[in-house]
């Protein structure tokens, strides 16, 4: 069972990012100065910290949370989004094309948490 799915919407626009910046990753912090909205970077273009957490790709490419914010959400699905208008952090890629990703959130039921694939944590080995 994934932990993670991505819109038509959302997969429409990574397509575009993917186009003007080559591999990307995306990363969700649990709030200060980015809230807690996905961003979008190049590959490399944000560094993760020890512990952080990829639940998963979207169209290839790793999504990274933040390891607090896994803690609170680990038995949550994620949906990655797009809306229109500009989120709380202007560092993420869309964010010049007047676009945002956003999270919609579902608890998984107990039979999918018995079935979900194990996550990735980061290292640095």
């Amino acid at each position: 069972m994934k932990r993670l799915a991505v819109t038509e919407a959302a997969s429409t626009l990574i397509a575009m990012l993917r186009e003007k910046f080559g591999d990307l990753m995306f990363y969700q912090a649990g709030g200060c100065c980015e809230g807690t909205q996905p961003q979008c970077f190049e590959k490399g273009g944000f560094y993760l910290r020890t512990d952080d957490v990829c639940i998963g790709q979207v169209d290839g490419f790793d999504f990274w949370l933040d390891k607090d914010l896994y803690e609170y959400w680990k038995n949550a699905h994620f949906t990655l989004d797009v809306m229109d208008g500009i989120g709380a952090g202007g560092f993420s890629l869309e964010t010049p094309y007047g676009k945002t990703f956003i999270i919609h959130y579902r608890l998984f039921t107990e039979e999918e948490l018995m079935q979900l694939e194990p996550v990735k944590y980061n290292t640095y080995d």
